[in-house]
């Protein structure tokens, strides 16, 4: 039986290649530490009576160079997303189109002209790189970017409200993600929400009742995690802005998905028909709207705001503007964006587009090419016949606050085992080399290809086969 006298020395350890060259890429104290780690792990496997491997030398080494490959691994990882929710904030919600990834990417590796004017030499402002683009898209007067929608509102709120009242419907007053509240972000600005109309129903009238000399302006939230029905009133946002005129209030719109409403030859899903567009909002006099760039814009984290020059210029010069503008790599990212949205056939580059746009014919094809893959990479030895893999009808969802209650037609691969647990296959996917997030249904684990990328179905399959196995 090996002893604890038997392990070398850490001299002795160091010398070997493998480990040499570890020291030599990761500096000599880390190497040092992992293996003494490793030593005391062997030490106290000794004691307990349980011998390990033959050769304590090669146990430390291989269990050194895991332990120093685990502590290198970032903790931020790609993965991919068979769950079918096309926005999944867990997931990082919107993936970049390809074009947009390279952009961020080419401008964070090094300098950029973000704030200098190339023409001039002189000093330039980060919003010129996309301004141009949303007003085109959108039909705004001006725009500027912060780093999320939530700073896009608490700016806002903070530069035209602080100190007075804003109305709001009571129906609006709704909680997001994360806990984020609009009673909250509205108090946080320095801003009084004022309550107007009740839960289900909220009329001009009940507006127009509550302004007074202290009303800062009439806010108008989308609200994008529910969807209330039944008997329910809600003014048209043209009626609110004729209203406002009367009293020369401006309107603020907290739209948050960020659907810019494009006409598509091919037709969008039915779900969006009912999603307000930053579009229409601008066109019904909306003097400012406040949208996320990374939910059905397909873009980067961002919170775009539109609207009035008058009033955007006084966003621009508000102290807060610095505490929440977004950095390069969003503008890159985000201006790269916005470009394909200019051009229809470019839509589908954008993966949230392409999701959308997905025929369920085609999802269809994919799905039963890729259960024929698994079926073959799992094999169809004793592992292999232990699962069953088939192609079933369901229904993908498009997340992020987003259509709420809306569904798409797919087409989903279901994995059983006569063995082993609906939750254990999904365990074994989520922590695999690749990992696979997936969903529980009726016992099965169920791949949606709607958030798979085509050209990741090969890895998707190798990936389920190698956790599997």
């Amino acid at each position: 039986m090996t002893t604890p006298r038997q392990i070398p020395a850490i001299s002795v350890l160091l010398q070997q290649p493998a480990i040499a060259e570890r020291v030599a890429r990761e500096g000599h104290t880390a190497v040092v530490d992992a293996l003494r780690l490793a030593a005391d792990t062997w030490r106290a496997g000794v004691a307990a009576g349980t011998p390990g491997a033959v050769d304590a030398s090669g146990w430390i080494t291989t269990e050194t160079l895991r332990a120093l490959d685990a502590a290198a691994a970032p903790s931020l990882r790609p993965l991919l997303n068979a769950t079918g929710v096309i926005l999944h904030t867990n997931l990082g919600r919107a993936p970049l189109a390809a074009s947009a990834a390279a952009n961020a990417a080419a401008v964070a590796g090094g300098y950029s002209n973000l704030e200098y004017d190339l023409h001039t030499g002189a000093r330039g402002h980060r919003h010129v790189h996309t301004e141009g683009l949303l007003c085109e898209l959108t039909g705004a007067e001006a725009a500027v970017i912060t780093n999320n929608n939530a700073a896009a509102t608490w700016l806002v709120l903070a530069t035209l409200a602080q100190g007075r009242e804003v109305i709001v419907s009571r129906g609006e007053l709704v909680e997001i993600g994360g806990g984020f509240r609009v009673p909250d972000i509205m108090a946080q600005s320095g801003a009084i929400l004022r309550e107007v109309g009740t839960t289900n129903r909220t009329r001009a009238s009940d507006y127009a009742a509550a302004i007074g000399d202290r009303t800062a302006l009439l806010l108008r939230v989308h609200p994008s995690n529910f969807r209330m029905e039944g008997f329910t009133e809600r003014p048209d946002l043209a009626d609110l802005t004729t209203l406002a005129r009367r009293f020369d209030l401006p309107v603020f719109e907290d739209q948050g998905s960020g659907w810019l409403g494009l006409p598509h030859t091919g037709g969008w899903p039915i779900a969006l028909h009912e999603e307000p567009s930053v579009r229409d909002s601008i066109a019904a006099g909306g003097d400012l709207v406040a949208f996320s760039g990374d939910k059905l814009l397909g873009g980067p984290q961002a919170g775009i705001i539109v609207g009035r020059r008058d009033l955007v210029d006084r966003l621009r010069r508000h102290p807060l503007m610095r505490a929440v503008r977004a950095d390069k790599q969003t503008y890159a990212a985000l201006e790269s964006t916005l470009a394909l949205w200019q051009r229809e056939p470019a839509w589908t580059e954008i993966p949230v587009a392409r999701m959308l746009l997905s025929p369920v014919d085609a999802i269809d094809a994919r799905a039963h090419a890729l259960a024929n893959q698994m079926r073959s990479e799992v094999g169809s030895g004793a592992i292999g016949s232990d699962f069953t893999f088939e192609v079933i009808a369901g229904f993908s969802t498009i997340g992020g606050g987003s259509a709420p209650q809306a569904s798409l037609p797919t087409r989903l691969v279901s994995i059983r085992s006569a063995t082993r647990t609906a939750d254990a296959i999904e365990s074994a996917l989520r922590l695999g080399s690749r990992p696979v997030i997936a969903r529980i249904q009726q016992d099965a684990v169920l791949l949606d290809l709607r958030t798979i990328a085509p050209e990741d179905d090969q890895s998707l399959a190798r990936a389920v086969a190698q956790s599997l196995k």
